[in-house]
């Protein structure tokens, strides 16, 4: 069973990302803040990450993806800022999906990265 970090500040996203990772068959650790995406990065095995971008007033996800670089966890940026946060999303240099996006696509895209979407043999 995979395990997936969702990294967003918006609890309803959140809260829909989590139950379209689980009806894949995924299990789902929630983040609202780095802090807390950083602390379960630390305490958990995670496979792959959805990663919002703004996370509200001077804060973005930027951390949150280097430590997944520096572990070589694949992720997914699912933002509505495109135009704000063009020059990080270059830096970043991840997949992009806007939002509004159907949450099951987002999961579904994020489980292929890590070869979640396979049945178990």
């Amino acid at each position: 069973m995979p395990k997936v970090l969702v990294l967003e500040d918006e609890p309803l996203i959140a809260m829909n990302l989590q139950y379209a990772f689980e009806d894949e068959g995924a299990e789902v650790v929630v983040a609202a803040t780095c802090e807390q995406a950083l602390k379960s990065l630390a305490d958990n095995p995670i496979d792959v990450a959805v990663l919002d971008v703004n996370l509200g007033p001077k804060s973005h996800c930027g951390p949150v993806a280097d430590a997944l670089k520096q572990r070589a966890i694949p992720f997914i940026l699912h933002t509505g800022d495109l135009d704000r946060h063009g020059e990080l999303l270059r830096k970043i240099d991840a997949p992009v999906m806007a939002k509004p996006a159907d949450t099951s696509d987002v999961a579904k895209r994020a489980l292929e990265m890590c070869g979640g979407d396979k049945e178990p043999a």
